[in-house]
């Protein structure tokens, strides 16, 4: 009789949009997995930057996936996905079909310089003093961001239901971190009212299944558009996301 494999190991925080965006897959597939605290940036025992997690990720970023029973570990959240979704033939959300694969493809290459700029223009300002963004660097970062949402309102969403055609994959997931992170009942730190294709997928992401599971932390953080929260804030957010993510994963693991 085989043993059962070991739970998959996710390292990050709820707070990270990477994170939270491989999280949100694993809690929708229902794969049993564990969170590891990784706190980004830090030399600390549990920090991105101990040599112990960069002999994992060289490149000390989050999130890292391990795969305890077979040694293997990956970085990168739209490799980590592509990977779980290929390891566990998750078609529903990555296609077999080579052209709608292709089309997910492209959104997961164009997020990173371009919706990502979210985090980097409006909410790394608030919530990591520590990297002492430039004023310039923060404005340019919303005009690559507002861009690239108007080219979601016209484009991708004008001409289908989700992002890469009519039904949901990868590439909502990565967007949603990035774009659904700022709604009012969140973070508070965009207008939508000019993107009604963007608000109207907005909605409907909001009904994907572990939806407010995998958003936890974000709902205990709450609006911070006018005063930056405190690190015990943001500390007792990651708490309030890990307990919900870590209470979901046992009913099903």
């Amino acid at each position: 009789m085989s043993s059962r494999p070991e739970p998959l190991l996710l390292h990050g925080i709820p707070f990270s949009q990477p994170v939270r965006a491989v999280m949100w897959l694993l809690l929708y597939k229902r794969m049993p997995f564990e969170m590891v605290p990784v706190n980004p940036g830090s030399k600390s025992e549990s920090g991105s930057r101990n040599p112990a997690y960069l002999a994992k990720n060289p490149g000390g970023t989050i999130p890292t996936l391990e795969e305890p029973d077979s040694g293997f570990v990956l970085g990168e959240a739209h490799a980590i996905m592509c990977y779980l979704a290929n390891r566990h033939g998750w078609t529903d959300v990555y296609p077999s079909d080579p052209k709608q694969r292709a089309r997910v493809d492209w959104y997961l290459h164009y997020h990173h310089r371009n919706l990502r700029e979210a985090s980097i223009g409006l909410v790394a300002p608030r919530i990591r003093k520590d990297l002492a963004i430039p004023e310039a660097t923060q404005q340019s970062a919303i005009g690559t961001f507002t861009r690239a949402l108007r080219a979601l309102d016209t484009g991708w969403l004008a001409q289908s239901a989700w992002l890469a055609g009519e039904q949901l994959s990868l590439a909502d997931f990565a967007a949603y971190v990035e774009i659904g992170q700022l709604q009012p009942e969140f973070t508070n730190l965009h207008d939508f009212e000019p993107f009604p294709n963007v608000r109207r997928w907005l909605g409907q992401m909001k009904q994907v299944d572990r939806h407010d599971d995998a958003h936890a932390c974000l709902g205990a953080l709450g609006d911070i558009s006018r005063d930056a929260p405190s690190m015990d804030a943001i500390r007792d957010a990651n708490v309030r996301g890990l307990a919900v993510v870590r209470q979901r994963v046992a009913e099903f693991g």
